[in-house]
């Protein structure tokens, strides 16, 4: 999977900005309303992070009509080349950061009020809405980084063999 955009708003409501790089700091991405406390769910249902698939997005658009391609679809990460579901209950590179799949992220009504169309909410089902991932090793992304080094949460062995390769023991 390559991160194909980044999207990150300032505020609950308020439209998405795209960047070309964004730190990941814990707690989420800098600047973004639920790293920063000020995202609509905040603080009752917070994702650090969300991911959708840039093919979900196309899918919506050609099937619905509805182009979600400006942020709309108010996830963070927009990434191609596999399914964002694979990357739950694992820990994962992008970027120079390491994220933590945590569970499906379902649209929900305010996804629909604040893009001001009918039918978002509903196009983002069929699990189409992304995932959440909790930012375990900050650093930065840029558009074009590849998901790397997935590996199961379960597997303890897989874990410690990786921290040893990273400390050098």
């Amino acid at each position: 999977m390559r991160l194909e955009a980044i999207f990150v708003a300032e505020a609950g409501g308020e439209p998405m900005e795209t960047r070309e790089s964004v730190e990941a700091v814990h707690g989420g991405l800098a600047g973004d309303r639920y790293c920063t406390g000020r995202g609509y769910y905040s603080p009752f249902d917070v994702c650090e992070t969300t991911f959708v698939q840039a093919e979900a997005i196309e899918e919506i658009r050609e099937t619905t009509g509805i182009d979600l391609a400006d942020g709309r679809h108010r996830r963070n990460l927009v990434v191609r080349g596999g399914d964002v579901h694979d990357l739950l209950n694992c820990r994962f590179e992008l970027g120079a950061a390491t994220f933590e799949g945590t569970r499906p992220r379902p649209p929900c009504r305010h996804v629909e009020e604040v893009a001001g169309e009918d039918g978002v909410a509903r196009a983002l089902g069929d699990g189409r809405g992304g995932i959440c991932a909790r930012v375990a090793d900050p650093g930065e992304l840029r558009v074009g980084d590849e998901v790397g080094d997935v590996e199961e949460m379960g597997n303890f062995e897989g874990l410690v063999a990786s921290i040893r390769d990273r400390v050098g023991r």
